[in-house]
């Protein structure tokens, strides 16, 4: 039977960790419960926003066992499994399929610049053969401002040829919504999944026939986000589009993943929750009573 595939607001959730750096997995799975109640879709465990390429394979094998086996459903979470070892990745799509994850968000193999199509292809090929499970659905990560190595239409257009019904999606964080808007209309029609990687560009993407977005925004207003996607044919949607532009524009002058644990920390008065594993660093006190003064006022 095939698995549902998720729709609509989906949190690259952060992470949270002890003061001895380890992956604070109570406090963590905490947060993936509270995102749930307030109106996610669907987690991205290892996201990102997760600071996931700053975690090991065993950590992630390990979090991801504890989140399923203390009542996270499975079924609610992308994980981010692509890595520049191609063992690895494989290793992670493997363990999440098992666990019953529906799909897996997969970063190209980013240490290396200015690779071929043809060698992007070849990773996602060879994953796609060694992991070997029917049930296999991958979402490609497009985020060249951080990986420098692009998902081209090229590459898109063949690996959804090659392997229909296993590449079925995209999150776009290329931040250019032409470019999300051109990914939309040239491959949403066959049935791929389109979400772009900022709440800036919720709407529009829904008007022409995306999937939701996958928005780090939705660690902490993940309400409004929901409100957008029920109402997006109707014309109170854009009035909220621009009250998450408003509140999306104040979050992002900050480092981000900081700026959301501050944010974090302070709402439920745990400073724990300020931890970063290096080299991000927390938010100096100057910029955290910046941060939490302007988003408070975009927010009254």
């Amino acid at each position: 039977m095939e698995t549902t595939q998720p729709s609509g607001i989906l949190s690259p959730a952060v992470t949270a960790f002890t003061e001895k750096l380890e992956i604070d997995a109570e406090r963590t799975v905490a947060h993936f419960q509270w995102l749930l109640k307030q109106g996610c879709d669907a987690l991205v465990v290892f996201g990102t926003t997760s600071e996931a390429n700053s975690l090991s394979v065993t950590e992630r094998t390990h979090f991801l066992e504890y989140a399923v086996s203390n009542g996270i459903d499975p079924r609610k979470l992308l994980s981010g499994t692509g890595c520049c070892s191609l063992p690895d990745s494989v290793a992670l799509t493997k363990h999440a399929i098992g666990l019953g994850c529906p799909g897996v968000l997969m970063l190209p193999p980013f240490y290396y610049k200015a690779v071929s199509a043809e060698g992007l292809f070849r990773y996602f090929a060879t994953l796609i053969e060694r992991v070997s499970d029917d049930r296999l659905r991958i979402y490609l990560y497009h985020i060249p401002p951080i990986s420098q190595v692009a998902i081209s239409f090229d590459l898109i257009e063949r690996l959804t040829t090659e392997f229909p019904g296993v590449v079925i999606g995209i999150k776009d964080s290329s931040g250019d919504w032409e470019h999300t808007r051109q990914v939309i209309e040239r491959f949403a029609p066959t049935g791929f999944r389109v979400f772009p990687g900022s709440e800036m560009h919720l709407l529009p993407a829904l008007r022409a026939g995306g999937k939701g977005c996958i928005s780090a925004f939705a660690n902490i207003n993940p309400t409004l986000l929901q409100k957008v996607f029920q109402t997006w044919q109707r014309p109170e949607a854009e009035s909220l589009q621009e009250e998450v532009q408003r509140q999306g524009r104040a979050l992002r002058k900050y480092p981000v993943i900081p700026a959301l644990k501050t944010i974090l920390a302070e709402w439920r008065q745990d400073p724990g929750w300020e931890t970063v594993r290096p080299p991000l660093v927390p938010l100096s006190a100057t910029l955290r009573e910046e941060v939490l003064r302007e988003l408070a006022a975009t927010r009254q």
